[in-house]
């Protein structure tokens, strides 16, 4: 894949100076990952613009997939503001870590704010990570996209950048083992050729070109990635794998909302009683 093994630098770029916390979660993030003996390759590095405002819009098959994401902007010299989910607040090692990465909170019941907020730093230069799908998928295949990616693109002027990360399912996710240990996993990350929204843009048909161009690049990774045997846990169904397919994961999913919701409205009718 072009871009080489991680082991390699940059060519000739400079990093992002300034952010002491980033700079240490940088370190870290890729310390562990060679602890674990991930091989992460990166493909069309290129096409992360070196400078300005960008949407990077990345599928959701694991609880580590923003760990590669991250380490290969920061081999273009950049670095990501995720978006992220507002529970992780509630801890206070995460809200200082939010706080000194600035990535963004989202409250899915109130994301205007969260919106604003990522596209004013689009418009000052910075690379706004967002998950289309919103949440994880079972199957490890694309799941329908939310408009917001292409809708603060627009809004912003900015390109979006599909992308792909693919293999670290392996590691950690929902439905397989968990794979964290020193197990040398292969870690694909491509970056696709910029998408241009326009205010003239219909928001649901940009956003039906950008998964498609997605799933275009998840089909061609797949192609190339090795240690991919019939039946395995983290491969979709559609590759001969074991994991549920769209529709059964969907199911499965389902019934999760549905217990989830039934938690909580056992804690709302604790709270009320006193």
């Amino acid at each position: 894949m072009r871009g080489g093994e991680d082991a390699k630098t940059p060519d000739g770029r400079s990093r992002s100076g300034g952010e002491p916390v980033y700079r240490i979660l940088e370190a870290l993030a890729g310390a562990i990952m060679t602890v674990q003996g991930v091989r992460r390759r990166y493909d069309g590095l290129e096409n992360v613009p070196a400078s300005g405002g960008a949407v990077l819009a990345v599928n959701h098959t694991s609880y580590v997939d923003f760990l590669p994401a991250g380490l290969g902007l920061y081999r273009r010299g950049r670095r990501g503001r995720f978006l992220i989910k507002s529970e992780v607040m509630d801890v206070g090692i995460m809200r200082f870590l939010v706080k000194h990465a600035r990535a963004v909170p989202v409250d899915r019941s109130a994301g205007r704010e969260a919106y604003r907020v990522a596209v004013a730093d689009l418009r000052a230069g910075e690379i706004i990570v967002v998950y289309p799908e919103s949440t994880l998928s079972r199957s490890f295949e694309l799941k329908e996209f939310k408009t917001g990616a292409v809708r603060m693109a627009s809004e912003a002027g900015v390109p979006v950048i599909p992308t792909i990360v693919w293999g670290s399912q392996r590691q950690w996710t929902k439905g397989a083992k968990r794979r964290m240990g020193r197990s040398r996993i292969p870690v694909d990350v491509a970056f696709g050729e910029p998408l241009h929204v326009t205010p003239r843009d219909d928001p649901e048909e940009a956003t039906r070109r950008l998964r498609a161009a997605m799933e275009a690049l998840l089909h061609r990774v797949q192609s190339g990635y090795p240690d991919a045997p019939a039946g395995a846990d983290w491969l979709p169904a559609r590759l001969g794998g074991g994991a549920p397919t769209p529709a059964e994961a969907l199911v499965i999913e389902d019934a999760e909302a549905a217990e989830k919701a039934r938690r909580r409205a056992q804690r709302a009718a604790r709270k009320r009683a006193g």
